[in-house]
C-alpha cells in the first residue's frame, strides 16, 4: 500500500506535526483496512517520539512536597512536626538545607509520598 510505503521515522518537529496530521486524517479508519494498519503504526511512532522529546520529569523532592502541601491545603507550619521548627521548614522548602533521613521518613508518611521520591538528589540554593 502506497500510504504505508512512504512512511518514514519521526526525527524532527516537522515530521511529528505531519504524522499528527496524518493520524487525524485516518483516525476513524475501519478495522482491518490498510488505513487502520497505518493508524496503528503511526500511533506507535508518535508515542515513541513523544516519550523521547516530551518526557515528563518527575518533580524533585522539594517540588513534590510543595505540590502535595497544596493538594492537602497545608501551610509551612503544618510540617513542623515532620521537619522541626518554623525556620527549619522554611530552610528546607527554600532549598537552603537538605532533608534528613528522619524528615524523609516522617514526610513520606504524613504526605503519602514515596521514600524513593524524597531521597532523589536535588540542588540547594546557595
Amino acid at each position: 500500500n502506497l500510504m504505508i510505503m512512504n512512511l518514514k521515522p519521526i526525527k524532527t518537529e516537522e515530521d511529528y506535526r505531519v504524522a499528527l496530521k496524518r493520524l487525524e486524517d485516518i483516525f476513524d479508519a475501519k478495522s482491518g483496512t490498510p488505513e487502520s494498519d497505518l493508524l496503528e503504526i503511526l500511533g506507535l511512532m508518535v508515542e515513541d517520539y513523544e516519550n523521547k522529546h516530551y518526557a515528563i520529569e518527575a518533580p524533585d523532592p522539594i517540588e513534590a512536597i510543595k505540590i502535595r502541601m497544596e493538594e492537602m491545603h497545608l501551610k509551612q507550619v503544618d510540617l513542623i512536626p515532620e521537619i522541626g521548627g518554623k525556620s527549619r521548614v522554611s530552610e528546607i522548602l527554600n532549598r537552603k538545607r537538605r532533608l534528613t533521613l528522619d524528615m524523609v521518613r516522617k514526610l513520606a508518611t504524613r504526605l503519602n509520598l514515596s521514600v524513593k521520591l524524597l531521597i532523589i538528589d536535588y540542588q540547594l540554593n546557595r
